[in-house]
């Protein structure tokens, strides 16, 4: 089991280094640029665009569970048509966005606080950045659809061909022909629709070897479209409350000053950091749960949950120790202003212990995900997002901003111990134990 976790944790892992790369070079060459406007406009788009496409992660999400229980049942039918339904919801949200993009973009802009010029290129970015929401959308369904049948490795080099694009245009258009911010935005577009043109090749090549094809009566099932809804609206909504709880985090640290809005900033690029590791395992507990779930193997899925769990958290305890270790000097890499430094080395130890304290989380949303058990997963985090907020409300009138990442933490153990105290009912939704499988 051990080696089935890193063949799916590992390239994962790999991919997500990408991802701040990415963002890194993209300020890099925008940084380049004589006004610092330009930099504010790609941020500030940037936050927006999050926003708008991590909202629609329930693309990856709900296609990889549904597809996952599908592979592991062996049910051939059911792992093409997941996969067409997801697409046909994914274009659908796409052509939505694509329609309503100027109010989407003047809402967006106007709960933004920026000068006219970053008001002004931030639009010239969304305007162009906008059209890549078709492919954006595919990557998300074709990213669900590679893990749920296991196969981390593609996934992996169409992230890398993905982010490998951005790069180099983002460089090319920016520093080499000089377009600036239109530079940034029409190099993203390239490479969303590059990688989403990969991988649905990839994919239509793996069904045609699969057998079968699609009938329209069953694509469009009632029952099973009103399954894939369930599933995508719990995740959507479970989404939302995370990205309030991180928006209310920020809003609370800068009523605190700007330095410690700064430090607030530095100190959760290294939870991200933390995340994009950690994440890998909890793909691919839900990847390995799923397929026990379709299967209804409860021995593989213990197996599955306990050597995933396990390396997520050996790795959490090598962060925790390194950014104890190393964290003033992590710091120091993001910023040169002495005031931002000291706010950061001050509430440094709190997100030194949060590896310790979200790994727990992040491993029971992969397998409540995998096991499409969304409704607890939805709860769990209304419920956590209340207990935070309510912290929060408690904690920082007395603590000021130490009280906020208390809050923090205690957002990361509520959302822990509801899921907890639910997972028993994925084993009870699979056949009795067999002799083989009694114990804890």
């Amino acid at each position: 089991m051990h080696g089935r976790v890193w063949r799916i944790a590992g390239p994962m892992m790999l991919s997500n280094v990408s991802v701040p790369l990415l963002g890194a070079v993209d300020t890099a060459v925008v940084g380049r640029l004589p006004d610092p406007a330009n930099i504010g406009a790609v941020a500030v788009a940037a936050v927006i665009f999050n926003f708008l496409y991590w909202g629609c992660g329930f693309l990856r999400m709900g296609t990889g569970g549904l597809v996952a229980q599908a592979y592991g049942a062996g049910d051939k039918a059911a792992i093409r048509d997941w996969f067409g339904r997801a697409l046909v919801l994914g274009a659908a949200l796409a052509a939505a966005l694509l329609v309503l993009q100027w109010p989407v973009r003047e809402l967006g802009f106007g709960l933004m606080t920026a000068s006219p010029e970053v008001g002004r290129l931030g639009r010239v970015y969304f305007n162009i950045r906008v059209w890549s929401a078709p492919a954006t959308l595919a990557n998300y369904v074709v990213l669900g659809w590679l893990l749920a049948t296991q196969r981390a490795k593609t996934a992996f080099v169409l992230q890398l061909l993905m982010n490998g694009i951005n790069i180099a245009l983002s460089i090319l258009f920016v520093i080499g022909l000089g377009w600036g911010v239109p530079g940034v935005a029409t190099a993203a577009v390239i490479a969303e629709y590059g990688a989403a043109a990969a991988g649905l090749a990839v994919v239509l090549t793996a069904l045609r070897r699969l057998g079968g094809q699609w009938q329209r009566a069953r694509l469009f099932e009632r029952a099973k479209l009103a399954a894939m809804l369930r599933v995508n609206i719990d995740i959507f909504i479970r989404t939302v409350c995370l990205i309030a709880a991180f928006a209310y985090f920020t809003a609370a640290g800068g009523r605190q000053g700007d330095s410690i809005l700064a430090a607030n900033a530095i100190l959760l690029n290294l939870q991200s950091i933390m995340a994009y590791g950690v994440d890998g395992f909890a793909y691919a507990a839900e990847v390995l749960v799923g397929a026990a779930v379709g299967a209804r193997d409860r021995v593989t899925l213990r197996a599955a949950v306990r050597s995933s769990t396990l390396w997520a958290a050996a790795l959490a305890t090598l962060i925790c120790a390194a950014y104890f270790a190393f964290g003033t000097a992590i710091v120091d890499l993001f910023t040169t202003i002495e005031p931002v430094r000291r706010e950061a080395y001050r509430y440094l130890p709190w997100i030194a212990l949060s590896p310790l304290l979200s790994i727990w989380s992040f491993q029971l949303d992969g397998i409540f995900i995998g096991a499409t058990r969304t409704a607890e997963l939805r709860n769990g985090m209304i419920a956590a997002l209340v207990v935070y907020l309510l912290g929060a409300t408690a904690f920082v009138p007395w603590l000021g901003n130490h009280g906020l990442w208390l809050a923090f933490l205690v957002w990361m153990a509520a959302r822990t111990l509801p899921l907890l105290l639910w997972y028993p009912r994925i084993l009870e939704s699979i056949a009795p134990a067999t002799i083989r499988d009694r114990g804890p």
